[in-house]
């Protein structure tokens, strides 16, 4: 995060995907195949009422179903809706697990430095300022899609974390869910000095005292709270990580709990993973610490999620963990026909040693694969298959009992 003036989901990564899915034809895979590959991010002139002066684009992937959930993003200071979109990895779970991305882009006539205004009261008070202009782009995202008004998430980098956080405290009717990557704890600041002290090295408040930031954003709220990932690395020395601690306290003690971590798991590139109020699959709060990164978005470029470059660090896929943890990567139904028990394909009983060719459906129900998140693995060998559905073909052979490896070309 620079500084600013007045002006101023569990395991599983999407790799990269592909080309286009023609009619009623499976797509054209490399290793994971997207539901959709022709959509573009396109900018949205009128959406509504804009005290803010934003600007709004959204990445609808080709038949997105009526219902599919939304999720909105921040990008940070310097950068752009199409640098987040280019970099982050959103597109391409957005392809795979079926939703719909808005991005905000803040304006130089606002923001010097491109930073979203957190700091300025009138900007992130309920309805008030680039706050408003932002509810204005999720209501009409819902409206024009045909969304789920019930699954509308916020995900931002630095200025744009501290922002989603704001959002989150502001509109606990509006967002399910969000996630602060590198970003600062709501009611840090209300003004541009008090910002250079939130950045680093940050404010000490105990958590009764920041959960009653998230009460005064809208006093007199009795609902659910979003559920909040929390995103940040231990030598982050822009947005001291003092910080990732504070918003973790500020949301159990807003959603009731004690602050004491429920389960923890370590997960790739040194991070670790504590979990709030239930597992990660039901905890309110989950605390992602990556050992020894800096100032930007955790990407994995060699699981095809995100790519590397300033902000956005090659460390692990913060966009595949969040999107678990949100449970917006959960498949119920791999099958597009909605028939909940497809006819296996025939070769369920192969013989040892020989190639099995089949969708990755069936691999999964013969027991040769098995899927995490919607994505597939052999079983014995765990190699990547691609997304778990009846339109994935791939190649298996069992090289060893219960062994099998990807074979390609094989059979």
């Amino acid at each position: 995060m620079h500084p600013p003036t007045p002006t101023l989901r569990r395991l599983a990564v999407v790799l990269t995907a592909l080309t286009a899915v023609v009619a009623t034809v499976a797509a054209v895979l490399l290793t994971a195949a997207p539901r959709a590959s022709a959509a573009t991010l396109t900018p949205v002139s009128s959406f509504g009422t804009n005290p803010g002066n934003l600007g709004m684009y959204t990445y609808v992937p080709d038949g997105l179903p009526d219902g599919a959930p939304l999720v909105v993003l921040l990008h940070g200071c310097t950068q752009s809706a199409a640098d987040y979109h280019a970099n982050s990895g959103w597109a391409e779970y957005a392809d795979s697990d079926g939703f719909a991305l808005v991005y905000a882009e803040q304006k130089s006539a606002n923001n010097a430095n491109a930073c979203f205004n957190w700091f300025e009261p009138g900007d992130v008070a309920r309805d008030s300022g680039e706050a408003r202009s932002v509810r204005s782009m999720v209501e009409h995202a819902v409206a024009a899609e045909g969304l789920d008004a019930d699954r509308v998430h916020v995900s931002g980098l630095s200025a744009g974390g501290a922002m989603a956080g704001e959002l989150l405290a502001a509109y606990p009717d509006l967002f399910a869910g969000g996630s602060i990557v590198a970003g600062i704890p709501v009611g840090c600041a209300d003004g541009m000095v008090d910002a250079f002290t939130c950045m680093n090295p940050g404010k000490t408040r105990t958590p009764e005292q920041w959960g009653d930031a998230v009460r005064a954003k809208n006093p007199g709220w009795s609902g659910p709270l979003p559920r909040v990932a929390v995103w940040h690395g231990t030598a982050d020395y822009t947005v001291a990580p003092a910080n990732g601690a504070a918003s973790v306290s500020q949301w159990t003690n807003a959603h009731g709990l004690d602050g004491a971590a429920d389960a923890t798991e370590q997960l790739p590139g040194g991070t670790t993973a504590d979990y709030h109020g239930g597992t990660a699959a039901t905890a309110d709060v989950a605390h992602f610490r990556v050992s020894g990164m800096g100032h930007g978005t955790p990407v994995d470029p060699g699981q095809g999620c995100g790519t590397a470059g300033a902000y956005f660090l090659d460390a692990v896929c913060s966009t595949g963990y969040t999107v678990d943890f949100w449970g917006l990567g959960e498949v119920t139904d791999p099958d597009p026909t909605g028939d909940p028990d497809p006819t296996p394909s025939p070769t369920e009983d192969p013989e040892p040693g020989e190639c099995v060719k089949s969708s990755n459906y069936d691999h999964v129900r013969a027991g040769r694969a098995v899927q995490r998140s919607g994505l597939t693995y052999a079983v014995g060998s765990d190699d990547p298959l691609g997304l778990w559905n009846v339109f994935v073909t791939t190649a298996l052979t069992e090289t060893s009992p219960g062994y099998w490896e990807h074979t390609p070309g094989a059979c």
